[in-house]
């Protein structure tokens, strides 16, 4: 039996606007939790939509068309990981000015 239960969650890109005072404190409470700032945005706005439940029980809110710029994968990326080429063995400067 495991010890681990690994949970996968469906995460998309999106793209946000930030006033630098907020981008710079993001990053600071990234570091001082020592998390990357994708986690700590993420996590503050679970923190908050968990403490204001208020806020689903509006018309609007369940009435809402989406204003966020989520990016949409490229279909090769979402099937399946891409493969990559085998190298090709390097060659040193001589043997490519010998063959010049």
């Amino acid at each position: 039996m495991p010890l681990l239960e690994v949970v996968q969650t469906r995460q998309i890109s999106a793209s946000i606007r930030l006033t630098d005072a907020t981008a710079t404190q993001v990053d600071q409470y990234a570091a001082f939790i020592r998390a990357c700032a994708d986690d700590v945005v993420e996590q503050a706005l679970t923190y908050v939509f968990s403490k204001d439940r208020d806020f689903l029980k509006t018309p609007e809110a369940r009435q809402v068309s989406s204003t966020l710029r989520v990016r949409k994968a490229p279909i090769a990326e979402a099937s399946e990981p891409a493969q990559r080429p085998a190298a090709a063995p390097a060659t040193s400067s001589s043997q490519q000015a010998k063959s010049a």
